[in-house]
């Protein structure tokens, strides 16, 4: 303020002075002192007038760069004007840097929303959708812009949403249907939303089917071993309890003992399966540096498999014809890198499941080929009744059966494809089911090329062709 008043002396004095002297030396040189105090008091007002013209202006040209709020388009002045310049560019500068930078905080946090794995849906205090994120777009059908400020209760149509949501008690989450939901296969939802702000609300949903299908699993599994054990067991407290109670011939008692170890046969077999079930989900994955032979485990498995169907047929005419690779393929089998026994649990429960769902005298090919990529492929087709297409998919559940009261007569216990699962996922494999109703099956297992490789005397022959 003081140099603001300095200036405006200064432009009076200078006025005056200024007429003053055109007055005295040009205009009247013999005017009266009163008659010059009178021209430099007039000087003074016109210099006031001057200053206050020049200052208005300047206050003029700063207030239409306010209006037109463009930083670049602000005028240079000097003076108390200049000075209220640079310190509302400065402000304005800030300002804009605050927008900028909480404009990219938003950003920011919708960039989480949109990422998050869980629907995320921003309702205003009438339930109109201000913002979703692509995931609850999917969930609910939402299209991300055509339905911002659309109610919601006109989107989700679903009954139990609609009074969840009429109801206004969201202490507690609503599990419906989500909108892929099909009979075959179903989705489900966990939603629940929140208050904030004014009545606005936050909509969170989160896909719970895998959770449920777990529960239901673990239900299933469960009381599907309870069931398991239970029968057998059953069947041989009645045994013992008849061969307490009654005089038997022999012939009946020997027949009563040899139920009675079928029946303790079929639990031991339930026991060891869930163990090694239980080995696998808890052990360290298989070594890719510990080679299998292919032939030895081939070898193997046909031995085992023909002493199998020759128990499943011991009361029909002709045994199933197996057919496995012959000594010459068997040379060039090569070897796979794994766990022994986890593959050879594989591929016998393979060829088990085929021989007890193929009827006496039935076919069933066994196949090995390294293909051409160098990865390696196990086949199992049988000639059996085949399998619909609604039941392929889950085959390989624990206890999931197409016919049980079949399963039971031939002694599965229901976890032999579960174990292959395992086997194979723990070593990289991949298990391809082809089946058709009256055609038969088809059970192959593709291996990765870490896990293959062809035999020695191959690899020999390969380096020497070089």
């Amino acid at each position: 303020m003081g140099w603001r008043a300095f200036r405006f002396l200064a432009s009076q004095i200078a006025a005056g002075l200024v007429l003053w002297l055109i007055w005295v030396y040009l205009i009247h040189p013999e005017a009266t002192p009163a008659q010059q105090v009178m021209v430099v008091l007039a000087g003074f007002c016109l210099g006031g007038w001057i200053w206050w013209l020049v200052d208005s202006w300047n206050g003029a040209r700063l207030l239409r760069w306010l209006r037109q709020s463009e930083l670049g388009a602000a005028p240079d002045l000097s003076g108390i004007w200049g000075e209220a310049g640079v310190r509302m560019r400065r402000w304005i500068r800030q300002g804009e840097q605050q927008v900028h930078q909480g404009d990219q905080r938003l950003n920011d946090i919708l960039s989480a929303l949109q990422a998050s794995p869980n629907g995320v849906v921003l309702l205003d205090e009438q339930g109109r959708i201000e913002w979703c994120n692509q995931i609850s777009a999917k969930q609910f059908g939402f299209d991300a812009k055509r339905d911002v400020l659309q109610s919601i209760g006109n989107l989700v149509r679903d009954p139990q949403f609609s009074a969840y949501f009429a109801a206004h008690d969201f202490t507690h989450d609503l599990v419906m249907q989500g909108r892929e939901s099909t009979p075959s296969r179903p989705v489900r939802l966990s939603v629940q939303l929140y208050g904030y702000g004014e009545g606005r609300k936050l909509l969170l949903a989160r896909d719970v089917t895998a959770l449920e299908q777990a529960e239901a699993m673990r239900r299933d599994f469960v009381a599907n071993v309870s069931h398991e054990i239970r029968t057998p067991l059953t069947v041989l407290a009645g045994f013992v309890e008849t061969l307490q109670n009654l005089p038997l011939e022999e012939d009946e008692r020997n027949r009563y003992l040899e139920l009675m170890a079928q029946q303790a046969e079929r639990m031991r077999h339930l026991v060891e399966d869930l163990l090694t079930l239980s080995r696998l989900e808890g052990s360290p994955l298989p070594s890719n540096n510990d080679w299998v032979s292919v032939a030895h485990l081939l070898t193997r498995c046909e031995n085992e498999a023909r002493g199998l169907s020759n128990a499943l047929t011991r009361k029909q005419v002709r045994p199933h014809v197996l057919n496995f690779p012959d000594e010459a393929a068997l040379k060039h089998a090569g070897e796979i890198a794994g766990a022994s026994a986890e593959l050879h649990s594989a591929f016998s429960n393979l060829l088990a499941n085929a021989m007890r769902y193929t009827p006496a005298g039935g076919q069933i090919d066994v196949s090995w080929q390294i293909l051409d990529d160098g990865t390696a492929r196990f086949s199992v087709k049988d000639s059996g009744p085949g399998i619909d297409e609604k039941h392929v998919s889950r085959l390989t559940e624990r206890f999931y059966r197409v016919d049980r009261s079949r399963s039971r007569d031939t002694g599965g216990t229901g976890l032999g494809l579960a174990i292959v699962k395992h086997v194979l996922q723990r070593h990289g494999a991949k298990l391809h089911i082809s089946s058709a109703m009256g055609k038969g099956s088809e059970f192959s297992v593709t291996f990765p090329v870490t896990r293959v490789r062809s035999s020695s005397a191959d690899a020999t022959a390969s380096l020497l062709s070089r």
